[in-house]
């Protein structure tokens, strides 16, 4: 598969779409049913192209890096139609729908696999096809019993609701508000502050009581905060779909036929299972107790080990309980396994089999190995060596390329791209926001950069304690 970047020239194009008066929004996935396009008359004499143009965009549903691996509902959907027609797929990311709809329209790619939403200002550039998603805005609250649950909109005259400021949310409490006759505290924050993902891990935290979301994004989210409850809706649901360009219905015919079919049907169950239902948090926290004397009955192995690379024991110990709870039998929803949660391409690479990966020896063996890669690569970008551990500790759990994007915004942004806490920490977190990884310094797209900021602390707490506990 090849992916490519985008190119200046489209921008003109992207500019005549514009003019053209098309008014463009994002579009979101997850719910059920199809386009209901009729197959046209030439669609079983038109082949199939030898390599699939797609256009796609970041985020959290479509495409995204792991771990260096490109994941993404839609991006692992397309990526399942073009090997099943036997195509090549050549991805294009782009900015935003306004640029990759330009692309289509231009012919510089065959389908958008983004959920473009189906309304009449796409029905001249889009064609919908593939499977029809529904998605609503819905409240996200804290978990609670079933009678302190709101469950009724009326039950927010009265309340606080945080929303980003003048977004689609923004925009669809106040017209609540006036439905319901006021009454509901609506509470605007700036987007250069805070997005959508910050309120949501806000309302987890009880910093703020109530926010608004699309049903994807608080899907997706809730296998990262199990605390919270999303069932209720408070707007009409919004059809979106794949797309290609209305001269290609042959396309579209031939993507709703290979979407009815039973592999591709079983395949799209266990993606919406990846990724809008397996939990995304790390296992549950046990109370760390060194009484005994040790870490975890792992100890020699730990030690063993981390003189491979030079580390403290006891930090590469910290490492396992943060990825695993030193439980081997840890699969997780992307697929990494053993104690020291290896993604199976990369104990491959390091020479490890899958059927070796939930051995212990093994996967702490593999683990300093990958560890010593990640340090020998971060040696240029920061000299100190106990500082960059910090930052290898983090590209272990996100992947180098995050980390090289955190580096580059922080250097771009005013603040010491060497230094990990308060500077290039903080970058990380910002590559949820459109704006900052959209930026051309980032080659690596959106990440939700919470779970890697919190996996260094959780790391670094461990082994604090340990160190006062435990002898070297």
């Amino acid at each position: 598969m090849a992916v490519g970047r985008w190119h200046k020239a489209i921008r003109v194009l992207m500019l005549s779409v514009i003019i053209g008066g098309m008014v463009m929004s994002c579009g979101s996935s997850t719910g059920n049913g199809d386009t209901g396009n009729e197959v046209s008359a030439d669609t079983v004499a038109h082949p199939l192209p030898d390599t699939l143009r797609v256009v796609t965009l970041y985020s959290p549903t479509s495409f995204f890096y792991y771990r260096e691996l490109e994941m993404g509902y839609d991006y692992d959907l397309i990526s399942r139609f073009a090997s099943d027609k036997d195509m090549k797929l050549h991805l294009e990311v782009a900015p935003s729908l306004q640029s990759a709809v330009a692309m289509l329209d231009s012919g510089l790619v065959d389908v958008i696999a983004y959920e473009v939403p189906i309304t009449s200002q796409y029905k001249s550039h889009v064609l919908p096809c593939g499977v029809e998603n529904i998605t609503t805005q819905v409240l996200v609250q804290p978990k609670k019993s079933k009678g302190e649950r709101i469950s009724d909109v009326t039950q927010l005259v009265g309340r606080e609701v945080y929303v980003e400021q003048n977004s689609k949310y923004h925009q669809r409490l106040i017209n609540l508000n006036e439905e319901l006759g006021g009454g509901i505290i609506i509470k605007p924050i700036d987007r250069d502050t805070l997005i959508t993902e910050d309120l949501i891990a806000m309302v987890s935290d009880g910093e703020i009581p109530l926010t608004v979301v699309d049903s994807d994004i608080a899907r997706i989210n809730k296998t990262y905060y199990n605390d919270l409850d999303i069932t209720l809706q408070i707007s009409f649901p919004q059809r979106s779909a794949w797309g290609v360009s209305p001269d290609d219905a042959w396309l579209a015919d031939s993507i709703n036929a290979w979407a009815t079919e039973e592999s591709p049907r079983k395949a799209r169950a266990g993606l919406l299972k990846r990724y809008y239902e397996m939990s995304k948090a790390t296992p549950g926290l046990f109370t760390l107790n060194f009484s005994g004397g040790r870490m975890s009955a792992y100890d020699g192995l730990f030690k063993k080990y981390a003189k491979d690379i030079g580390w403290d024991w006891r930090l590469l110990s910290s490492m396992g309980y943060a990825e695993s709870r030193y439980d081997s039998t840890q699969v997780s929803w992307a697929g990494a396994r053993g104690i020291m949660q290896l993604m199976p391409a990369t104990a491959r690479a390091f020479g490890l089999t899958l059927d070796r990966m939930s051995d212990n020896a093994a996967s702490i063996s593999t683990a300093t190995k990958v560890i010593a890669s990640l340090d020998n690569s971060l040696k240029r970008h920061v000299p100190d060596p106990e500082e960059r551990k910090k930052f290898v500790i983090a590209a272990y759990n996100s992947g180098l390329a995050h980390i090289l994007d955190g580096i580059a915004l922080a250097k771009k942004l005013g603040h010491d791209p060497q230094v990990w806490d308060g500077s290039v920490s903080e970058m990380i977190l910002l590559k949820t926001k459109p704006e900052y990884y959209n930026d051309p310094v980032c080659k690596y797209g959106y990440f939700h950069g919470r779970q890697t900021h919190e996996y260094v602390k959780t790391v670094y707490n461990c082994y604090n304690k340990a160190v006062k506990q435990i002898q070297t």
